[in-house]
């Protein structure tokens, strides 16, 4: 090989490297604060909900996830349904992760490595989370997007939230023959049970 190809090959390689690391680094500090807060007997279910929702809006591509969830029923809503949806979803997801973390036992985890999909702009971080009875194998799929990253799935044994909450929320919406307004109505309800579970 050409040197000159050959340095093009190795500067690729550093870059693709210091993208992923980057990346493993940022994660490591948000789930950290997560766990920080389940770590700590003193602190009230309700905030550490609130950290939980935080860390979600502030690190999660909620909008992006939010449309593609919706499938069909999108394009039909108005401005503000539309809105009022993202909301909703965002905070179905934060009490998703905080209804998880509920089980929360002093488990160990580990990021284990990362790589860099130079085609779809994606790194994908691998994390393994050990418990007395074995280990589960989670992968973040993070996207920088203004010099800040962004989680846009995760998938868990190979199983994407995205396209489970996708799968989950048609069944939902053909109930309300996709009408994006009537199924908010629903989702906020269903939003206010699982908020009382998790902070009783």
């Amino acid at each position: 090989m050409h040197l000159t190809k050959l340095f093009f090959v190795f500067l690729v390689f550093v870059s693709f490297n210091a993208k992923a690391n980057e990346a493993i680094k940022w994660l490591n500090q948000e789930i950290d604060i997560i766990i920080s807060a389940y770590k700590n007997n003193n602190l009230p279910n309700e905030n550490k909900f609130l950290m939980v929702e935080n860390t979600i809006n502030n690190n999660f591509a909620g909008t992006g996830i939010a449309k593609f969830v919706a499938g069909k029923s999108w394009s039909g809503a108005s401005k503000e349904v539309k809105k009022e949806y993202i909301k909703l979803f965002k905070r179905h997801l934060a009490l998703n992760i905080a209804s998880m973390m509920q089980g929360y036992s002093d488990q160990q985890y580990q990021l284990t490595n990362a790589s860099y999909d130079e085609k779809n702009k994606v790194t994908l971080v691998n994390m393994e989370i050990f418990s007395d009875t074995g280990s589960i194998q989670v992968t973040w799929r993070v996207k920088k997007s203004k010099d800040r990253f962004f989680v846009i799935d995760l998938l868990v044994a190979d199983i994407s939230l995205v396209v489970t909450k996708r799968s989950e929320f048609n069944s939902m919406l053909k109930n309300v023959d996709y009408d994006l307004s009537e199924f908010n109505k629903k989702l906020l309800a269903q939003n206010e049970s699982s908020y009382q579970k998790i902070i009783n």
